[in-house]
C-alpha cells in the first residue's frame, strides 16, 4: 500500500498535469462548461443566488459547499461586500467568506461583477483544485490535508492564522505532537508554543514546506486510523439554524 506521502507526491509531482486531468473528467468538465457559459449572464446577487447550479459551483470552488443551502446567510455576505471593515464577511472568523465576497463583489462592481476574470476562469480553477482535494480525501484523508496545507499554509502570516484554520492546525498538531488538551491553554501560550517550533516565514519556502508536509504524512501514517473523521475539519460544523453561525462573528485571531 502506498504511503500518504507517496500518494501526495504522485498528485503534486506535476500539479499542472494533475489539475488538467481532473478538469477533463466528464462531470467536472460539464459543470465547468455550464458555469463559464452562464456566469457572465448573471448581473445581480439575486440572480446569482437563484441560479442554484451556478451558485453551488461557486460555493464548492471556495470550499463552502456545505453552506450552499444557507442562501440568506450568503446573501448578507455578498450584499455587505468587503469594503467596510465591519461588513459581515469581514467579521466572520473564516477567510473563505472574505475570498468569496471579494470574487463576487457586486457591492463594488454591480452588473459588471461577472465580467471580471475573478468570477470566471479563476473560480473554475479553484473548483478543479477543490474537487481534486475532496476526491483525494475520499481515498486518504491525510492526502487531502497535505494538499490543503500546501495550498493555504504559504498564505498564513502568524501562528494565530494557523490555529484559526482547523485543517492547517490539524497538520501542525500532528507534526509536533501537540496534545488535544493544548486547546484548553491560553491562546497566546498556544501561539508561543507554535512559534518556538515553527518559523512561520518558512511556510513560504517551497522546499521547507515540502519537508514539513513529509513529516506530517509520516506521522499521519503512524498515528491516524484510515477512518479518522478529518472531513469535519473542512466542514467546520456550521449550522445557521442551530445558532452556531452567529459564533462566526468573533474577530479573527490574525493571519
Amino acid at each position: 500500500m502506498a504511503t500518504t506521502y507517496d500518494s501526495y507526491r504522485l498528485l503534486t509531482r506535476n500539479i499542472d498535469r494533475t489539475l488538467k486531468l481532473k478538469a477533463s473528467e466528464p462531470t467536472v468538465a460539464l459543470e465547468t462548461k455550464h458555469y463559464l457559459e452562464t456566469i457572465p449572464k448573471i448581473k445581480s446577487i439575486d440572480d446569482f443566488i437563484k441560479n442554484t447550479r451556478v451558485f453551488n459551483y461557486a460555493m464548492k470552488a471556495f470550499g463552502l459547499e456545505e453552506m450552499a443551502y444557507a442562501k440568506a446567510y450568503m446573501r448578507k455576505v455578498l450584499t455587505e461586500g468587503i469594503t467596510d471593515s465591519k461588513s459581515f464577511a469581514n467579521r466572520l472568523n473564516d477567510d473563505r467568506f472574505t475570498a468569496f465576497a471579494k470574487a463576487f463583489d457586486f457591492d463594488s462592481y454591480g452588473a459588471l461583477t461577472t465580467s471580471r476574470s475573478a468570477t470566471k476562469q479563476e473560480v473554475a480553477d479553484k473548483y478543479v483544485r477543490q474537487t481534486l482535494e475532496v476526491d483525494a480525501g475520499a481515498e486518504n484523508e491525510g492526502v487531502r490535508l497535505a494538499l490543503y496545507f500546501k495550498r493555504e499554509a504559504p498564505n498564513v502570516s502568524s501562528a494565530y492564522g494557523l490555529m484559526a484554520d482547523a485543517a492547517l492546525w490539524k497538520v501542525v498538531k500532528t507534526v509536533y505532537g501537540f496534545p488535544a488538551e493544548m486547546g484548553n491553554a491560553d491562546i497566546d501560550k498556544q501561539a508561543a508554543a507554535v512559534k518556538k517550533r515553527l518559523d512561520i516565514a518558512s511556510l513560504k519556502d517551497p522546499v521547507k514546506l515540502d519537508r514539513l508536509i513529509q513529516r506530517f504524512t509520516a506521522r499521519w501514517d503512524m498515528d491516524q486510523a484510515a477512518t479518522s473523521p478529518t472531513l469535519a475539519l473542512f466542514n467546520r460544523g456550521y449550522s445557521v439554524g442551530s445558532g452556531v453561525a452567529m459564533s462566526l462573528l468573533s474577530l479573527k485571531y490574525g493571519g
